[in-house]
């Protein structure tokens, strides 16, 4: 939209409103005020060379973090191996190596945990008894479980349980030292359990 020109009867109008008109606040601006400083202007920045992105680079700077592993309780191997020597060490060093001979042999492999344990505790009590030092246990590695899910289930569930049954009462009194087997005898598979003198 174009602006009109004002008319020479406007324009004698607005100097005899100009003329008859007064100041609300006459002294206040006395000095016409300061007007509102410009906005600085932004500075660019150099780019940096691609030399210099050479050297600040470090490989695996950008990369997330990974997710905790989330295990609840070590493994079995783990947490005998954690244990100190109740044995003569000698004796400890060469039934580790495979070289003891143990003297009973108890199979659990295909049995469920409510048959298991008083098997074991039959065993285990039976055979401190008769005399008997080192005994085999033979767990099984277990399988691997096909259900993934947001609670871990351990790997050879007899496994997990058979060191904490040797631990506790009335077993506890009859064994001195749990250890995983040698792989002649089993590996992962078995636990060497070596009894207390019969008293």
């Amino acid at each position: 939209m174009s602006r009109r020109k004002l008319t020479s009867e406007e324009i004698t109008l607005w100097h005899q409103v100009v003329e008859h008109t007064e100041r609300l606040h006459p002294g206040s601006h006395s000095t016409p005020p300061a007007l509102p400083l410009p906005k600085p202007k932004p500075t660019k920045q150099p780019e940096p060379r691609s030399e210099n992105l050479l050297e600040a680079f470090e490989l695996g700077s950008r990369a997330k973090p990974k997710a905790a592993r989330h295990d609840l309780k070590p493994s079995p191997a783990k947490a005998l191996s954690a244990q100190s020597v109740q044995m003569d060490e000698k004796a400890f060093r060469r039934m580790k190596r495979g070289k003891l001979r143990p003297e009973g042999k108890l199979d659990l492999h295909g049995m469920r945990v409510d048959s298991a344990h008083p098997a074991l505790t039959r065993f285990i009590l039976s055979a401190q008894a008769s005399g008997k030092r080192l005994v085999l246990v033979v767990t099984g590695k277990g399988k691997d479980r096909d259900e993934p899910g947001p609670i871990p289930v351990p790997r050879g569930v007899l496994r997990h349980h058979v060191p904490q049954w040797l631990a506790l009462p009335p077993l506890a009194q009859a064994v001195l030292q749990v250890s995983q087997s040698h792989i002649s005898h089993g590996g992962s598979g078995a636990y060497y359990v070596y009894l207390r003198r019969n008293r």
